[in-house]
């Protein structure tokens, strides 16, 4: 797990990871049982984990400890305020969004991570053709990234890669046993 030296300083990458591979990173990593796999079938790859809860992020190290896994690290903090200021820009080749927070009631709605602003961010920290791969059980927020990704003209959708939709979440796992779809959604940057 990551030691956040300052909060108010991009993070310096050539620091993080032993070798200097593409960056994707997961915001929410949950229980880790994506990032870990995925961190494990792309070894080419360096993988940041950003999670508020210590307890997910203590999972995400000691799976990723237990597999020797030299290309993972987690980032106890909020999302949006690490792609708008800790992460450098045009670093990321990939941000993983999987079912974040739908903050169903009408009220909360503006707690929500993928909102009106959220494009903006997430380009700021992508390369050029980076790409945002989502994916929730709820259908109203589903409504509402779609929408927000088709009022930004610097993304095209586009289609999540099969081998990439089959490494499934904790929560994924659950929800398609009790017959709920995932719905997913990938967006390229022009």
């Amino acid at each position: 797990m990551l030691e956040l030296h300052s909060i108010l300083a991009p993070l310096d990458l050539t620091k993080l990871f032993s070798k200097p591979q593409p960056l994707e990173v997961e915001l929410g990593c949950g229980d880790a049982s994506f990032l870990v796999e995925y961190a494990r079938q792309h070894t080419d790859i360096n993988f940041i984990g950003v999670e508020r809860l210590l307890g997910r992020l203590q999972k995400l190290d000691k799976k990723g400890r237990r597999l020797g896994l030299e290309n993972i690290r987690g980032v106890r903090i909020e999302s949006a305020y690490f792609l708008q200021y800790l992460l450098p820009p045009q670093t990321a080749t990939s941000v993983h969004i999987y079912f974040p927070d739908p903050w169903p009631k009408k009220k909360h709605r503006r707690h929500r991570l993928i909102n009106e602003a959220f494009p903006a961010l997430v380009r700021r920290v992508l390369v050029p053709a980076g790409m945002v791969f989502l994916r929730t059980d709820d259908a109203d927020y589903f409504q509402q990234i779609t929408e927000v990704f088709r009022g930004a003209d610097y993304f095209m959708k586009t289609a999540t890669p099969v081998a990439l939709a089959a490494i499934t979440t904790d929560f994924e796992q659950d929800f398609n046993a009790q017959g709920i779809p995932t719905l997913r959604a990938a967006y390229k940057l022009l």
